[in-house]
């Protein structure tokens, strides 16, 4: 049987983040995807993520402070230009279940820039939007975009760099805890492993149910749709920010970013259905609806160009799930929730530091399997 120091399941962002890590504190590490590499079922394809500070609950921005100097270091190690900032708003109805000052306390608390704006002086700043005088609107200028397809595959190029191992259609069928680490049964073969990483998102449970220690996951199908507005350069990043509305319905999007359209999607649209149910279908309901929206507020995102789907896993609270389990410690698994991209390079390092070192200086203590989650999230990219 093959032996590795560690194994991570599931070549996402999250899954990439970690081998590339492992590797490069020069530990025996090998990756398994059960598909082929930068594969479109799950939720790490296509190009653009936002990237923010703008949490509503210090734990995140905290970690979201760290994972910005990460990804600094994976541009100057990999030299590729990862990230653009552009700035970006956060937009919430005062009527609505989120508050605007738990972000502007949360902000305030890690010493992070912002500004809080009301309806008037977003629309004067940006005047594609319109919004109600009910609007209020906190602006963090260190928000951007992060092209989401190019890191995965830095992060893989990276990890193979430092000697890491990828199988690609290799499935992991079940894990096997034994008294030195675990054993992955995987379709290619047994391969032993002092301890594994199981980033595999919404397929998670197919591994932990039998070992009684499965987490509670929704699963569904998220649509993100490209808009052709008629004015583009109205869009542009220098002249439109990355923007979040949060409502009863949350929506997010961006400015222009690699062609002449701009990218919105309706974030946790409850469209469930399990990897196996999966269409990969878009929903022309969820677009009439995306659509009426972006007519009302931002009535210059033009037609409806194409829709991409994705795929979101999401834990109670949608918080963050980055550790050991309880019952089997050589077991880590990290869970994103849907809003994970932003994080990827820090909870790769957090994963490496865990399965080599055994603790890690972030403070992740929110985000182990049985912590109660922490307020204040929201939706959005």
């Amino acid at each position: 049987m093959e032996s590795f120091d560690v194994a991570v399941i599931g070549m996402g962002a999250l899954g990439s983040a970690a081998t590339y890590h492992l590797a490069r504190k020069g530990v025996r590490v090998v990756g398994f995807e059960q598909f082929e590499l930068g594969h479109v079922r799950g939720a790490s394809h296509d190009t653009s993520r936002i990237i923010r500070t703008s949490y509503g609950a210090p734990e995140y921005v905290r970690f979201a402070k760290s994972a910005y100097r990460d990804w600094a270091e994976l541009e100057q190690v990999s030299g590729e230009r990862l990230t653009t900032i552009t700035g970006g708003v956060i937009m919430i109805p005062k009527s609505g279940p989120y508050s605007a000052g738990d972000f502007t306390a949360a902000l305030e608390a890690e010493g992070v820039p912002f500004e809080l704006l009301d309806a008037a002086e977003l629309q004067a700043r940006w005047p594609q939007f319109r919004v109600s005088d009910d609007v209020e609107t906190i602006y963090t200028p260190d928000s951007g975009i992060v092209n989401a397809a190019r890191t995965v595959a830095t992060l893989q190029m990276q990890a193979r760099v430092h000697g890491a191992i990828l199988r690609d259609r290799t499935r992991v069928e079940a894990l096997t805890p034994d008294a030195t680490g675990v054993v992955a049964h995987t379709s290619a073969g047994d391969v032993h492993a002092g301890k594994v990483v199981l980033a595999a998102d919404a397929w998670t449970n197919e591994l932990l149910e039998p070992l009684g220690a499965a987490i509670p996951l929704v699963t569904m199908q998220e649509q993100v749709t490209y808009f052709k507005p008629a004015d583009p350069d109205a869009y542009a990043q220098d002249a439109f920010p990355v923007w979040i509305w949060e409502d009863e319905e949350c929506y997010y999007g961006f400015p222009t970013y690699g062609e002449p359209t701009i990218k919105a999607a309706r974030d946790m649209s409850e469209n469930r259905m399990s990897p196996a149910q999966r269409t990969f279908e878009p929903s022309p309901e969820l677009l009439a609806q995306l659509s009426g929206f972006m007519g009302a507020t931002i009535p210059g995102a033009g037609t409806a160009l194409r829709t991409v789907t994705c795929q979101y896993a999401i834990t109670k609270d949608r918080r963050f799930i980055i550790g050991p389990l309880d019952e089997h410690p050589d077991i880590l698994v990290a869970l994103g929730a849907g809003h994970a991209f932003k994080f990827t390079p820090a909870i790769g390092r957090v994963l490496a530091e865990l399965a080599v070192d055994g603790k890690t200086a972030d403070d992740i203590s929110g985000f182990s399997v049985t912590s109660s989650a922490p307020t204040g999230l929201l939706g959005g990219d």
